[in-house]
């Protein structure tokens, strides 16, 4: 099997953001376009001779292409040995489990998260390091940098390895193992929650309904919800994976998730409901006709952690992203732990976790997770809850309505403009930037700005600064509008605001939230010129 290297160009639109490198697949598609990133990747984590790889995807069109060139092109590049997932999937978070339990170099994981598929669809690609974890914004820069000179790439002239059934084949020098991912992540959350109180819950009639959005955690929550757990099998929907996610987009909110909320909203509703996204690290947690927001998910959880077996002993601390709101500082306050606010990014997160300073961390949008893994984790959130719910035997409603009446309630929505002209996002965050002085002291109605500011952030692990984070205006009553640009679509610019009042008084907490943030709403469309600017008068998705 002779090694091939390939004349190259270098792509200079091959930029990773947070989430690894997001394109449509036909640019994926354009010739050397994955070899140069792949092999840019290779080049800059100059991992020995004989190591160890990770590789796995959320299942979308052209996963199994993807897979099948990086495992030639790890026996090109001197690896030893790849752990696959059966049939090329794994979710992002069990691939995180992997690259851990064993040890391994790292690991590249194709996937465009909660983005649709298909051969129209979007795809995607990044690498995680040793403690599972994305790579870090050096390394991440480094790959970029390499991409841009890159004139050539290795690659071994060999026939497709067989990824359906477990066992190993060689290639050429490469050993390739296709692993059965589903046993070691539903064994390590056997390992943290009381599989046996949430069985109890279940046989007891309490009634479940998991929406996998015919993505990736699909055979995951089959084997942990219905084989461990002896949920009935109707309990898990839309749980075969698909390249096209079945035609959906599989983002678990109150948009996406529509065959979910239609049931949870409807008569005879199940007692509890979940969704996960493509990949498997974002989740939305549901009761009779009542949505959990994801910040107030986080919170509810810190709240209520000891509750579960792997978090008996108590939590180091709690990190949110920024834009995510501050019910989870309240609950560390009580706890008198510490609570971080990060940029918008897990592997922020994973250099608190590997520091030893937090256990818990969330973000606003659907991602929640602990130092069990270095990735959001969306089917550990719904275990989570469902030992929450074995343990204290109420309704997710009752929970949520008590944990605000002990902390206060953070009303909170997030706004999002999908696939708009970069110009004119740009536009927007420019003038919001040149009127920072004008703003600082204005009222609107009971509304006072305290400050503003475009957040930046000092890792207290590593000292590395991260700036341009989004752009806050802070109320004097803790109330605060947030805006930020995405980089998780892969058209345009997707510029998304958030907003959060904080209430105190529990005689309000039955409001609706965009009732509640209604003067918020304003003032932000207001202050921002977004419709004007834009051409949008409504957002593509609120949640």
């Amino acid at each position: 099997m002779p090694i091939r290297t390939v004349a190259s160009q270098p792509f200079p639109d091959q930029k990773p953001g947070t989430s690894g490198l997001r394109k449509k697949v036909k640019v994926f598609q354009k010739p050397h376009y994955l070899e140069n990133f792949v092999q840019s990747i290779f080049d800059t984590i100059a991992a020995p001779q004989g190591a160890t790889l990770v590789v796995g995807g959320d299942g979308r069109f052209y996963n199994r292409t993807a897979i099948q060139t990086i495992l030639k092109m790890a026996a090109a590049n001197g690896f030893g040995k790849v752990l696959v997932g059966q049939g090329g999937i794994l979710s992002t978070p069990a691939a995180s489990n992997i690259i851990r339990k064993y040890q391994t170099y790292g690991g590249i994981i194709l996937s465009a998260s909660h983005n649709p598929g298909g051969p129209d669809g979007d795809f995607g690609i990044k690498y995680n390091g040793n403690n599972g974890g994305p790579a870090t914004e050096t390394v991440t820069e480094a790959i970029f940098a390499r991409s841009k000179v890159l004139a050539e790439y290795r690659i071994l002239d060999a026939a497709d390895v067989p990824l359906d059934s477990t066992g190993s084949t060689r290639l050429g020098a490469l050993q390739v193992e296709v692993i059965d991912a589903v046993a070691d992540y539903a064994g390590l959350m056997e390992s943290l929650f009381d599989f046996g109180a949430i069985r109890s819950l279940l046989q007891g009639g309490f009634r479940i309904q998991f929406d996998a959005m015919h993505a990736v955690t699909g055979p995951y929550a089959r084997e942990i919800f219905v084989n461990r757990l002896g949920a009935p099998a109707a309990s898990v929907m839309n749980a075969v994976p698909l390249e096209d996610f079945g035609n959906g987009h599989p983002d678990p909110n109150l948009t996406y998730a529509h065959d979910l909320v239609e049931i949870m909203f409807g008569q005879n509703a199940p007692d509890f409901g979940a969704a996960s996204d493509g990949d498997g690290d974002r989740n939305m947690i549901l009761g009779q006709r009542f949505f959990v927001t994801p910040s107030d998910s986080l919170a509810v959880i810190a709240a209520n952690a000891t509750l579960a077996p792997g978090y008996r002993k108590g939590l180091a601390g709690i990190a949110r992203s920024m834009p995510t709101s501050a019910a989870a500082d309240r609950v560390a306050r009580a706890l008198n732990i510490p609570c971080f606010e990060t940029p918008t990014g897990w592997k922020f997160f994973g250099n608190l976790m590997d520091a030893g300073k937090v256990t818990l961390c969330g973000e606003e949008s659907f991602g929640t997770g602990s130092d069990h893994v270095r990735e959001k984790d969306g089917l550990w959130a719904v275990l989570f809850w469902l030992n929450i719910l074995a343990a204290r035997k109420q309704p997710v409603e009752t929970i949520v309505r008590e944990h605000w009446a002990q902390y206060g309630r953070n009303f909170y929505s997030r706004y999002d403009y999908e696939a708009i002209p970069s110009d004119a996002a740009n536009g927007v965050m420019q003038h919001l930037r040149g009127n920072f002085a004008a703003l600082t002291g204005k009222s609107f109605g009971h509304y006072t700005v305290q400050t503003c500011d475009d957040f930046s952030y000092t890792d207290p692990v590593d000292g590395s600064v991260s700036t341009n984070q989004g752009i806050r205006i802070l109320f004097s009553d803790g109330s605060r509008i947030i805006f930020r640009l995405s980089g998780t679509g892969t058209e345009g610019a997707t510029l998304r605001v958030y907003l959060e009042a904080f209430e105190a008084d529990v005689a309000r907490h039955h409001l609706d939230a965009q009732e509640a943030l209604q003067s918020l709403i304003q003032i932000a469309l207001n202050i921002s010129e977004l419709q004007t600017r834009t051409g949008r008068e409504q957002p593509t998705v609120i949640t």
